[in-house]
C-alpha cells in the first residue's frame, strides 16, 4: 500500500507517519509538508511544498496512491470563521479535489475532531467548519472517505505537540492517563491506536464513515 501523509510533523501525523513507517504492508510513504519530518527511512520520501492552497506544481507525484492520512489542522482560538474556514476547508479540498481526480480508488482518512456539526448550523464556530469540511469531503468521488474525531489524545514514543498548551497540558495530565483508561477508556485515544487505526481504514475498510474515539480504539 502507498500512503499519503499530510501533516506529518504535528502531533497526530508523527503518529501516523510512525505506524506507516512500522507496518509491513505499507511499501511508500509520501509525505507533504511545509516543513521536513527530519526522517530518515527507505520507505519514506518527502515532498516540500509551501503552498496549501494549491497543488497543481506538484501533481504529477501525486498519482497511483493507495491512501491519504490528512492531518492538517490549527486551533480556532483566536481566528474568525473565515480565517479558520480558509485553513481548514479550504486548504482540505485544495488537496482532496486534485487527488480524487487522480486517484479515485483512493480511501481519504480526515482528522476532524469530536464535536463536529455535520449540519453546519450549531452555535460553535470550528464545529460548524469542521462538519463542512467533512461534508464537503463525503461528495468527492473517492472510492472511500473516512472521518476521525478523536477527543482527547495521549502522545506516545517521544511524540510532542508543536502547540506550547498543549505540551504542558499533556506533561500534566500523563501520570493520570492510566487512572483515565481504567475509569474512562474510551474517552480518549492514544497517537498510536489514532496511526494504527487510520492504516486500518484505509487497507480494510471500517464499519462506519464517521469514526468517535471508541470507534477507534476499536479497530
Amino acid at each position: 500500500m502507498k500512503v499519503l501523509l499530510f501533516g506529518a510533523t504535528g502531533m497526530i501525523g508523527q503518529g501516523v507517519l510512525r505506524e506507516c513507517l512500522l507496518d509491513p504492508q505499507v511499501a511508500q510513504v509520501l509525505s507533504v509538508g511545509r516543513r521536513p519530518t527530519g526522517q530518515t527511512h527507505p520507505k519514506l520520501r518527502e515532498i516540500l511544498h509551501g503552498d496549501l492552497q494549491d497543488y497543481s506544481a506538484i501533481e504529477g507525484e501525486l498519482s497511483g496512491l493507495d491512501a491519504c492520512c490528512f492531518c492538517l489542522g490549527v486551533t480556532s482560538a483566536g481566528l474568525s470563521e473565515e480565517a479558520y474556514q480558509r485553513i481548514t476547508l479550504d486548504a482540505t479540498l485544495a488537496a482532496a479535489t486534485p487527488l480524487a481526480r487522480l486517484n479515485p480508488q483512493m480511501a481519504f482518512c480526515y482528522i476532524s475532531g469530536a464535536g463536529a456539526d455535520s449540519t453546519e448550523r450549531g452555535r460553535v464556530m470550528w464545529a460548524r467548519v469542521k462538519g463542512r469540511t467533512e461534508n464537503a469531503l463525503l461528495r468527492l468521488p473517492f472510492k472511500a472517505v473516512y472521518l476521525f474525531r478523536p477527543g482527547a489524545i495521549r502522545p506516545l514514543h517521544g511524540i510532542t505537540s508543536r502547540t506550547k498548551l498543549y505540551r504542558i497540558l499533556y506533561a500534566l495530565l500523563n501520570p493520570l492517563f492510566p487512572l483515565l483508561k481504567r475509569i474512562a477508556p474510551d474517552s480518549f485515544t492514544t497517537t498510536e491506536q489514532l496511526g494504527r487505526a487510520m492504516l486500518h481504514a484505509a487497507r480494510d475498510g471500517a464499519p462506519k464513515t464517521v469514526l468517535e474515539t471508541a470507534d477507534i480504539n476499536r479497530l
